[in-house]
């Protein structure tokens, strides 16, 4: 490895590996608490050296993985991945999340169309009654 590959700042390798379309998103995925390196919160300036472990939450996402390689230059998609190894619980529990989100909207039924004007009323009117 080359002297510039061993010291990367971790905003920048979450930008390379493809985690944030930016690196500002990124700094501020950092400072709000959403990423820990070694299981701590860290700075966006931190240095990553390969084999650490990082989470990373992304909205309902979480992803847990192992530094496998490091890079400041953004790549293709599939050169990003081999910047890194995803945890087996970790991909376990996002699908499993995937899954219970996918049958939660199935499960919800919303109305086939907007109540009429006269439902409206008699909704109001129900619900006036039930409020005395």
């Amino acid at each position: 490895m080359s002297e510039s590959e061993t010291k990367v700042r971790l905003d920048k390798w979450l930008w390379a590996a493809r985690f944030f379309k930016t690196r500002t998103l990124a700094r501020q995925a950092i400072e709000g608490g959403k990423v820990r390196y070694e299981g701590q919160r860290t700075k966006p300036g931190k240095f990553v050296s390969t084999g650490a472990r990082i989470e990373i939450r992304k909205g309902p996402l979480d992803f847990e993985i192992h530094i496998e390689q490091l890079s400041e230059k953004r790549r293709s998609a599939s050169e990003a991945e081999m910047l890194y190894s995803e945890t087996e619980a970790s991909i376990r529990k996002r699908e499993e999340n995937a899954w219970r989100r996918r049958t939660m909207q199935a499960a919800h039924n919303p109305p086939p169309h907007r109540p009429t004007k006269k439902q409206r009323r008699d909704l109001q009117r129900i619900k006036d009654q039930m409020s005395f």
